[in-house]
C-alpha cells in the first residue's frame, strides 16, 4: 500500500518525568485544510481498496434485501392518541405516527426524512404533554450530540414557533397543566468549538410554550461543581420535579426534588450521598419508588419518604435477586411493578405487586432481550420490545389484569429462522474468571476449525451485551461465518461487582477476556488466527485496539469502529473528560501509568507486523472525536511492517452512530464485510 503521506511534529508532553511524542497532533485540528486534505487522502484509497472488491456488491444487496422490513418501535399513549415509531423498510429515517386506536389507519405525526435531503437529520427523544396536546421533539444534524428542541401540536401535526438551542444528553419534562417544559442545556460553544470544545456546566431551565429561548427561565445550575449534569423529570402525578444528577459515567448518582405545589421555587437534597446509584420509576405522594445498587451490587427496588430518606427508614420492596440475577429496570402501571431481570446475559420480564409480591413472570421466545417498555401508571396495557439474534424485534401487549401478552407487531424479514442456531457458553479468562459469550452460525456449518469468524465486544461503562437482532449479523452469517460476542467485564451484565472489575486498574481484565474467547474459539476448533477478525465500536474500538496492539498475531483483521484510541488525551474533548470514571485520567501519576500500559495509540511498536486494519470514524463525531481514528491510523500506516493493509474509512455528515441514516448503514457494513471476506478470503 502506497498511503497517503502524514507530516510529523516534534510535540512532546512531559507526564510525571516520563516524555510522550505526540506528533500526528496537528490532527486534532477537524476544519483545518491540511486535515481535511489528509481526510480526503485516506478516503481516496480506501474506496480505490475497497471498489475493487469483488464481494461488495454482493454483500451490499444482500444487506439492503435484509434491511427491507417494516419494523416498529414500542408504542405509548399520549392523551387520546396512541403514538408510535414504523420504518417501512429502507426509509432512512423512521416515521413516527399516531392512532386513535390499535386498529385505527394510522396518521404521520413528523416524518423526519423531509427535514434533510440525505436523511442526516434525525429524531432524537420524543416528551408529550400530559394530555398528549402537545410534543417536544429533538433533532440532530449529521449525526452531531448537540439537538434543537421543537414542539408540534398533535392534532393538527404543526409545529409552533418555539424553537430551543445548545442542548445536549437532555430530555423535556412537562408541566401537567402543558405550560412549558424543563431541559439541560449547555452555554454556546465558541466558534470553531462546536464539535470538538469541553462540554461542562450543564443547567437546567423552564422553557413557556410561547416564547423565545432568551425569556427561558435558569431552573437550576451548581457552578461550584462543573462536572455535574442534570436530567429532569416530572412525576406522573404532577407534583414533583424531580433532577437526577449525573457526575461523567459515574454509576453513582444525586436525586434532588421541588414540590410543584409548593409557591416557594426550593429545589432540595432527597437522596444525595453519591453512595449509589438512584433510578426514580413512581411515587404515591411523597413515597418514592427507586431502583438502587446501594448496598446491593445488582439492584433491589425500594420505597423511600421524601420526609424521612434516610436508609434505615427505607422499605424493601424486591430485595436483591438470588444468584447472580440483575434488576435492570422497572416501570410502574397501576399497583404494579413489571421489572427487567437480567440473567446470564439474557432478560427476562418479571411482574411484582406494589408491596413487592412476585405475581408471575411474562414468558419470553428464546434466549433474548428486552429492547423496550412502556407503560405508564394510570394505563391499562403496556407494551414491550423484544429481539434475539435471530428474533427480529417484536412489539407485544401486555394486559396486566388477565396477564397475558399478545403480539402487536411483528416484522417479516427475508430469511428463515430455523436454518441458525444460538448457543451460549461459558469460558476461563486468564485469571479463572468464568466468562459467557454467545456463538450465532448457520445450522449447515459445522466446526472445522477453519470458520471465518467475527468476535464482537465492548466491555465498559456498565453496559451489557444482549441478544439483539441485526440484519448486518444475517448477512454476515449468510456469508458462512460465524459471529461471537462475548460479555466481558467492564460491562454490566453482573451488576456493580462485574463492572468494577474491568474499570480502572482492572481495564487490563476486559482485554484479557476479550483475548481469551479468541483463544478458546481456536482451541475448541471453531477457526484459527487466519480466520479470525475482530470488531467493536466506541468503548469497543478501544478494545480492538488494545487487544490488536497487545497480539497481533491472534488475528487476521481488526475493525476498531469510533474508537477512543489516545488514552492520554481522550478527557481534553467534548464530554470525553465524563470518561474518567471508567478509564482514569493521565492529569495523575497513577492514571497516567495505568492508561500508558494499554492506550492502544501509544502502544504501537513500529517495525512490528499487525493485522489488516480498517478504521473507522465521521468528521461529525462529538462524541468521540475522530482525531482518535485519525492519529492512530497514520501511526499504524507508519509501523506496519507486513503487508497488510491500514486503511481510514472516514465519513461525512455523520456522528458516533445514533441517527445514522439506513442508506450510510448499509454502505458502511458493505464495506466492512467486504474488507472482511477480502482478508479472511472468504468464498462469497
Amino acid at each position: 500500500m502506497n498511503y497517503p503521506f502524514t507530516r510529523t511534529d516534534d510535540v512532546v508532553d512531559d507526564y510525571f518525568g516520563t516524555l510522550v511524542a505526540d506528533p500526528y497532533r496537528w490532527l486534532e485540528e477537524p476544519n483545518s485544510p491540511e486535515t481535511r486534505a489528509w481526510v480526503d487522502a485516506q478516503n481516496a484509497i480506501t474506496h480505490a481498496f475497497l471498489e475493487r472488491l469483488p464481494a461488495r456488491e454482493r454483500i451490499h444487496s444482500r444487506l439492503r434485501e435484509l434491511w427491507d422490513y417494516t419494523r416498529y418501535g414500542v408504542p405509548s399513549r399520549e392523551g387520546r392518541w396512541y403514538v408510535f415509531a414504523r420504518n417501512d423498510g429502507l426509509q432512512n429515517q423512521a416515521v413516527i405516527y399516531k392512532s386513535t386506536a390499535l386498529d385505527a389507519p394510522p396518521e404521520v405525526l413528523i416524518d423526519p426524512n423531509l427535514l434533510s435531503s440525505d436523511g442526516t437529520v434525525a429524531l432524537g427523544a420524543l416528551s408529550f404533554s400530559h394530555d398528549g396536546r402537545f410534543l417536544a421533539y429533538s433533532v440532530s444534524a449529521a449525526g452531531s450530540d448537540w439537538v434543537e428542541w421543537r414542539v408540534r401540536e398533535v392534532a393538527s401535526a404543526t409545529d409552533l414557533p418555539d424553537v430551543v438551542r445548545w442542548s445536549k444528553f437532555s430530555g423535556a419534562a412537562w408541566l401537567h397543566d402543558g405550560s412549558g417544559f424543563f431541559y439541560s442545556r449547555y452555554a454556546a460553544p465558541a466558534e470553531g468549538d462546536t464539535y470538538s470544545g469541553v462540554n461542562k456546566d450543564q443547567q437546567v431551565y423552564f422553557h413557556v410554550l410561547g416564547t423565545t429561548q432568551d425569556e427561558d427561565r435558569l431552573v437550576y445550575a451548581r457552578p461550584d461543581q462543573p462536572d455535574w449534569g442534570f436530567s429532569a423529570g416530572v412525576t406522573d402525578d404532577g407534583r414533583y420535579l424531580v433532577l437526577t444528577q449525573w457526575e461523567g459515567t459515574h454509576r453513582e448518582s444525586r436525586i434532588f426534588v421541588r414540590d410543584l405545589q409548593d409557591p416557594r421555587p426550593e429545589i432540595v437534597p432527597f437522596l444525595d450521598r453519591f453512595d449509589a446509584s438512584y433510578s426514580i420509576v413512581g411515587n404515591d405522594g411523597a413515597v418514592f419508588y427507586v431502583v438502587t445498587d446501594k448496598d446491593a451490587g445488582r439492584n433491589r427496588l425500594v420505597a423511600i419518604d421524601l420526609a424521612t430518606p434516610h436508609q434505615e427508614s427505607w422499605t424493601s420492596l424486591i430485595p436483591e435477586l438470588p444468584g447472580r440475577d440483575v434488576l435492570s429496570g422497572a416501570v410502574m402501571i397501576g399497583e404494579r411493578f413489571l421489572t427487567v431481570v437480567r440473567s446470564d446475559a439474557h432478560d427476562r420480564l418479571l411482574v411484582y405487586t406494589k408491596t413487592g409480591f412476585a405475581e408471575g413472570e411474562i414468558r419470553l421466545p428464546t434466549l433474548g432481550s428486552i429492547a423496550g417498555v412502556h407503560a405508564k401508571r394510570d394505563d391499562r396495557e403496556a407494551f414491550y420490545a423484544f429481539t434475539a439474534f435471530t428474533h427480529p424485534t417484536t412489539i407485544y401487549r401486555h394486559d396486566p389484569d388477565t396477564s397475558v401478552s399478545g403480539t402487536f407487531k411483528a416484522p417479516a424479514v427475508r430469511f428463515t429462522p430455523g436454518d441458525y442456531e444460538t448457543t451460549q457458553l461459558f469460558y476461563p479468562s486468564k485469571d479463572g474468571t468464568t466468562v459467557p459469550m454467545f456463538l450465532v452460525h448457520r445450522r449447515d456449518v459445522n466446526r472445522t476449525g477453519d470458520l471465518p469468524t467475527l468476535l464482537y465486544g465492548y466491555g465498559g461503562f456498565d453496559v451489557s451485551l444482549t441478544p439483539q437482532f441485526s440484519p448486518g449479523v444475517i448477512a454476515w452469517l449468510d456469508m458462512g461465518g460465524l459471529y461471537a460476542q462475548p460479555n466481558l467485564r467492564g460491562g454490566g451484565e453482573y451488576g456493580k461487582a462485574w463492572h468494577e472489575a474491568g474499570r480502572l486498574a482492572n481495564r487490563q481484565n476486559v482485554f484479557d477476556d476479550f483475548i481469551a474467547a479468541a483463544e478458546y474459539l481456536i482451541e475448541q476448533g471453531y477457526t484459527k488466527p487466519g480466520r479470525l477478525a475482530i470488531n467493536g465500536g466506541s468503548n469497543g474500538g478501544l478494545l480492538v485496539g488494545a487487544v490488536m496492539t497487545q497480539r497481533p498475531d491472534l488475528f487476521a483483521a481488526a475493525v476498531p469502529q469510533v474508537g477512543v484510541l489516545d488514552m492520554l488525551r481522550f478527557h481534553k474533548f467534548t464530554i470525553g473528560w465524563a470518561w474518567t470514571s471508567d478509564y482514569g485520567s493521565s492529569d495523575t501519576r497513577d492514571g497516567f501509568e495505568t492508561l500508558m500500559r494499554y492506550s492502544p495509540l501509544h502502544n504501537i511498536t513500529p517495525g512490528r507486523t499487525y493485522p489488516a486494519t480498517l478504521v473507522t470514524t465521521a468528521d461529525h463525531d462529538d462524541r468521540v472525536v475522530p482525531a482518535h481514528s485519525h492519529k492512530f491510523t497514520a501511526a499504524l500506516q507508519a509501523a506496519q511492517a507486513g503487508d497488510a493493509p491500514i486503511l481510514a474509512r472516514i465519513d461525512t455528515r455523520a456522528g458516533h452512530g445514533a441517527g445514522k441514516p439506513t442508506t450510510k448503514q448499509i454502505d458502511e457494513r458493505a464495506d466492512v464485510f467486504a474488507f472482511l471476506a477480502h482478508i479472511l478470503k472468504m468464498d462469497v
